[in-house]
């Protein structure tokens, strides 16, 4: 899970870092070459181990080393609240959270894991353009909106 970031306009009330995502996914969906090159494993691989090496050094630095492998992720736990939103956030192969960490939660991030694996860093634009509201965000729809505790 993720939180989406920029300041409202007074227009639109919709936030500018989304308004931003949305309109890059976009222009990417209508691109096939652009398609291609963005999600072929040479360019989104890098991304992911990028994006997991940053939720690592996150996470053991403020979770004072406390990482475990579970689920199909990497847990860091132990958390202050301020560094993750929601329950967790998945950054990489790395949930990161305070002690959310029940079986079905971490199927739902595993498969967060997968997403970003996929997309590498086009996950972020991605993810935000999809919507901050989890029912109509796809990426939350097929990691298990039940699993992931929004229901």
């Amino acid at each position: 899970m993720m939180t989406h970031c920029g300041g409202m306009t007074a227009s639109t009330a919709i936030p500018v870092g989304q308004r931003i995502a949305a309109s890059l996914a976009v222009r990417a969906a209508r691109s096939p070459l652009l398609r291609r090159v963005v999600l072929h494993p040479v360019v989104s691989r890098p991304g992911y181990w990028f994006a997991t090496g940053c939720g690592l050094l996150w996470g053991a630095a403020l979770g004072r080393g406390h990482l475990s492998r579970r689920g199909g992720v990497i847990v860091a736990a132990r958390l202050p609240r301020w560094a993750f939103g929601r329950g967790g956030t998945t950054i990489g192969a790395v949930y990161l959270t305070r002690n959310t960490v029940s079986d079905p939660v971490l199927e739902h991030e595993a498969v967060h894991r997968a997403q970003w694996r996929h997309y590498g860093l086009a996950f972020i634009p991605l993810y935000i353009a999809a919507g901050a509201t989890a029912s109509q965000n796809r990426f939350e729809v097929l990691a298990g909106l039940e699993k992931g505790g929004y229901r």
